[in-house]
């Protein structure tokens, strides 16, 4: 749906507040190099484009009907042909927002956000850029920060599991590593937190907005 002659960028945002959608729409109205559609849940936002075609950025809404956790997304940028899709969401956890990366949205937009911004946003991910907010990065470098010695990479993988209440078996089917392995690692993430077993290691990662 891309109309490249005129330079307009075609814009579908899905969200089920009204108030947001209707914020949305006030202001990108004003905006001459963005055309916006909009719609309420995923279901609409799949037909609109099945009708429409692909978008310049669809931008869907991490908790609205339909979604279904990230399975929706992965359902959005299947149907918007490998398109720029992104997810809008309250204040995602630095873990959610290395979740949403990870299966393969553009960005993360924060219903917070500037409308100024926002446009600016739009423009970044359409232009086949990732943009995730200053203060979201911010936020997962304090909480890094907050441990005297940082987690690495897969002790973070670890404990994403542990968050979810595998034992241990299935983490290290999870992640191709032996049960004694993930011991190991279960180990170094209660000493680097300063706790002594598992659950308390998932209550004290919670506060510290590592999870």
């Amino acid at each position: 749906m891309s109309d490249d002659t005129t330079g307009i960028l075609n814009v579908l945002i899905a969200d089920d507040h009204a108030m947001i959608l209707e914020m949305f729409e006030m202001y990108l109205a004003n905006v001459p190099d963005i055309a916006l559609t909009t719609t309420t849940d995923l279901d609409g936002a799949l037909k609109k484009i099945e009708e429409n075609g692909f978008y310049d950025l669809v931008l869907v809404d991490l908790d609205m009907p339909g979604m279904n956790g990230l399975t929706g997304l992965t359902r959005a940028i299947q149907a918007n042909g490998g398109k720029p899709v992104a997810i809008l969401t309250g204040g995602p956890s630095p873990r959610m927002v290395d979740d949403i990366m990870a299966h393969g949205a553009s960005g993360v937009v924060v219903k917070t956000t500037s409308l100024r911004s926002l446009a600016n946003a739009i423009r970044f991910m359409a232009s086949g850029e990732r943009y995730v907010p200053l203060e979201l990065l911010h936020e997962k470098n304090r909480a890094h920060a907050s441990i005297a010695v940082p987690l690495s990479d897969r002790e973070m993988m670890v404990l994403a599991r542990l968050v979810e209440g595998m034992p241990n078996r299935e983490i290290g089917a999870a992640l191709n590593l032996a049960e004694p392995t993930i011991k190991m690692h279960v180990k170094s993430i209660c000493k680097k937190l300063g706790v002594s077993n598992r659950t308390q290691a998932v209550i004290a990662s919670r506060d510290l907005k590592l999870i």
